[in-house]
């Protein structure tokens, strides 16, 4: 289930975020002010997994959360295009379509605002995060020399442009 990230949802964002290497990291205050300014400008989306009964049982026992945040994403738009800012997606989660489900809501959003240009940077040696851009109709289109830090890394430019494939 992809929907709307709420507060009470930043403390699990910010854990998936902090356990994946490749992933920008961000404070909670940052997180905090791209749920607050939602809307029209900013979109943040979560991505739940399904919960058994067994399992919601479980988390309920335990105190726990249910049910378990399995990625998010969050872009803003500006001017004529949106910029995919962040994007996370938790490894028991990954090669299962979750990533390019949240790539396509974002799609959606950007075609309801006559918006249908993404750009978006990625370290150039995250293979799985470029492939998924690709194969959702991402294009390259350029390259920032070291732009990343811990370690220096170069960032890839990615754009996407026209309609949902």
């Amino acid at each position: 289930m992809i929907r709307p990230a709420t507060p009470a949802d930043i403390p699990a964002m910010t854990a998936l975020e902090r356990s994946c290497v490749t992933a920008a990291h961000w404070t909670e205050e940052q997180y905090l002010d791209a749920v607050a300014s939602a809307g029209v400008e900013r979109l943040v989306l979560v991505s739940e997994a399904p919960v058994s009964s067994a399992s919601a049982a479980s988390a309920e026992a335990t105190g726990a959360d249910a049910p378990c945040l399995q990625g998010f994403l969050v872009a803003r738009h500006v001017a004529a295009e949106w910029e995919l800012e962040n994007i996370v997606v938790a490894p028991r989660g990954r090669r299962k379509g979750l990533g390019n489900r949240l790539l396509e809501a974002l799609l959606i959003a950007a075609s309801e605002t006559n918006n249908s240009a993404v750009f978006l940077e990625v370290r150039e040696s995250n293979a799985a995060a470029r492939s998924l851009y690709e194969k959702v109709g991402f294009e390259q289109t350029g390259r920032r020399n070291s732009y990343y830090t811990g370690p220096r890394e170069d960032a890839i430019l990615y754009r996407f442009r026209g309609g949902m494939k």
